[in-house]
């Protein structure tokens, strides 16, 4: 069938095969994730945590590319896990902390191994590729925060 919008094909979209990878790669996460209780994006705040201890939810969220609005039920549920804390800042009331606690540190140890079984078996890409792959991915996002701080310098 001819097709009067080729714009509207997926071939021809680069938001398609990103959104299908994503939702591959993420869901390759969890014959390794459900043992432990945990989805991927509590892994990610997990290991954002693992990394630098404590942030404020501004902090993690512009990390992790996610709003207060996602974040907020995440942390409230891994608070009930007893993996972080939150807190108020004792300078600013408006800023929650997030702290990992000793049993989401403990955690680590559990998780220290997913990486490479998902390189191992999951991306069909030799080093060369996936260093490239990643090159690009974070080129569109850092593209993101550029074009989000441009507009916000416009108004």
């Amino acid at each position: 069938m001819a097709q009067k919008y080729e714009q509207l094909l997926l071939k021809n979209q680069l938001c398609f095969p990103l959104y299908a990878c994503s939702r591959k790669i993420v869901g390759s996460y969890t014959p390794y994730l459900k043992p432990l209780g945990l989805t991927y994006t509590q892994y990610v705040v997990l290991m954002a945590l693992w990394e630098y201890e404590s942030l404020n939810v501004g902090q993690l969220g512009s990390i992790l590319h996610l709003d207060a609005g996602t974040l907020t039920p995440l942390l409230k549920r891994l608070e009930k896990m007893g993996y972080v804390t939150r807190q108020r800042s004792r300078d600013d009331e408006r800023i929650t902390i997030i702290c990992i606690t000793p049993e989401g540190d403990a955690l680590k140890e559990q998780c220290k191994d997913i990486p490479l079984k998902l390189s191992e078996g999951v991306v069909p890409l030799d080093e060369k590729d996936a260093r490239e792959l990643y090159r690009l991915l974070y080129k569109l996002l850092d593209g993101e925060k550029e074009n989000k701080t441009q507009r916000r310098d416009q108004k």
